[in-house]
């Protein structure tokens, strides 16, 4: 018995000290992973924040990844559709497949905007099960959080404690936070906005801003002259505020507009570390909310 107990107090502190493996297919999933688990887990996000998540390969050293992960998170609503599903197959790791508990689609934790049930190819980028661009509203974040900690408790038991308790605290710290960007952001509301792409619906829900036209004329496809030469005369006496553009989006196309229109164009970082400012969770939409009101002033 005694030589029993002794095997048991070694091997439990090992097995209380094993990493969680996560696997997210973006950055802010890792980063609240990291939120949630602290040393306990050991995160890795798939792309960075200067890549399109629509668009990478599924080449080895993720698929790797993937094969020792305990838990993939990602945002879902086919944002991955075009390298995810290979990447599953191809790692053949069955604890985490859609449908068990090791795996995560951040975007059906949430309200998703923008679903429709028509979709002809012809429309460019578009998402039937709705915009997968969730984490521009922080409040998606906070409900994306309370469902990881909840799969990280269930894989890793032993430790479900921590995880709860670091959930409540990342809460309370994550709410007041909104509180304090809502109310550095009052003065936005109404803005009116021309993004390249799609990404911001969920930030325009939440801050009210008006998203008044897009620098693509089909979803996913680059700008066109055509487009771009009538947005210049829609807006060249007003009507819009601001134009934005991600970091991994080609700048020609918002210069262009912002040069012919005199509209100030800004860039946003989608995701945690997309600007110099946007370093963990909480700097990221201190920085949206910064370059939105700097861009803004006097207008």
């Amino acid at each position: 018995m005694i030589k029993l107990l002794t095997l048991l107090l070694v091997l439990f502190p090992a097995l209380a000290s094993a990493e969680i493996r996560v696997f997210t297919c973006e950055p802010e999933w890792a980063a609240v992973a990291e939120e949630l688990g602290g040393d306990l887990v050991d995160a890795y996000a798939a792309t960075t924040p200067f890549q399109d998540p629509h668009y990478i390969q599924a080449r080895p050293s993720l698929i790797a990844k993937v094969r020792q992960a305990d838990l993939v998170v990602c945002s879902g609503a086919q944002l991955e559709i075009g390298w995810l599903p290979a990447l599953l197959q191809k790692a053949n790791n069955r604890s985490i497949m859609p449908g068990t508990r090791g795996y995560l689609e951040a975007s059906a934790l949430v309200l998703r905007l923008d679903a429709t049930a028509n979709v002809d190819r012809a429309q460019g980028d578009i998402h039937p099960l709705g915009n997968p661009h969730i984490q521009t509203d922080p409040r998606n974040i906070l409900a994306v959080a309370r469902g990881m900690a909840s799969r990280l408790a269930e894989i890793d038991s032993v430790n479900s404690k921590s995880y709860e308790d670091n959930l409540e605290l990342f809460i309370n710290n994550w709410a007041a936070a909104i509180e304090r960007w809502e109310s550095r952001a009052e003065s936005l509301r109404g803005l009116r906005i021309i993004t390249h792409h799609k990404s911001w619906v969920y930030l325009e829900r939440w801050l009210n801003l008006e998203e008044v036209a897009n620098l693509e004329a089909i979803p996913g496809l680059p700008p066109t002259a055509t487009h771009l030469s009538r947005l210049t005369g829609r807006f060249s006496d007003g009507g819009a505020d601001v134009i934005i553009r991600s970091p991994y989006q080609d700048a020609k196309a918002s210069e262009w507009l912002s040069e012919r229109t005199g509209i100030p164009e800004i860039v946003l970082p989608l995701t945690v570390g997309g600007t110099e400012g946007a370093e963990n969770l909480y700097s990221w939409f201190d920085d949206i909310i910064e370059r939105l009101l700097e861009a803004t002033e006097g207008a």
